[in-house]
């Protein structure tokens, strides 16, 4: 039982984010998302067209 004590004594050292500091980091990560799928997006954009065009060379 002594880790279950244990893991409670660190959960009430632990500092927990306020509600506007939660909303920060989940609006952070949406946008971090956003623009990785924007590259992903246009890699792959750029990529299909190289191929398309080197395949229809032949």
């Amino acid at each position: 039982m002594k880790f279950l004590s244990d893991t409670i004594q660190i959960l009430k050292g632990t500092t927990w984010p306020t509600k506007k500091q939660s909303w920060r980091d989940f609006v952070s990560v949406i946008q971090y998302t956003i623009f990785f799928v924007a590259i992903i997006y246009l890699f792959d954009l750029i990529l299909s067209k190289g191929i398309i065009n080197l395949i229809n060379l032949f």
